[in-house]
């Protein structure tokens, strides 16, 4: 049975408090030689942040490695971001 692969996901945790505005990015991407890659990357918004790419043997390993992120990025107060759809005033 084939896993879909999870789409991209897009992170945030700001905590005014703490001058807390971070941001997390998972995706997975096929690599040159097979496999699949978990790509992430992470760091504060505004910033190119840091990236880290795990080559995994086959996407399923790699989309469990991302749900395992996610799960844990949800723990620690990561919320995810919802993509904006323009608006007709966007195109005037």
């Amino acid at each position: 049975m084939l896993i879909p692969e999870p789409k991209p996901l897009h992170l945030r945790r700001i905590d005014p408090t703490r001058n807390m505005r971070r941001f997390y990015m998972l995706s997975i991407q096929p690599p040159l030689f097979g496999g699949a890659s978990l790509v992430r990357n992470w760091g504060r918004i505004g910033t190119n942040g840091k990236v880290m790419v795990q080559t995994f043997d086959d996407s399923a390993e790699a989309s469990e490695a991302f749900g395992r992120l996610e799960r844990a990025k949800g723990k620690r107060g990561y919320v995810m971001v919802q993509a904006r759809l323009p608006s007709v005033r966007d195109h005037t």
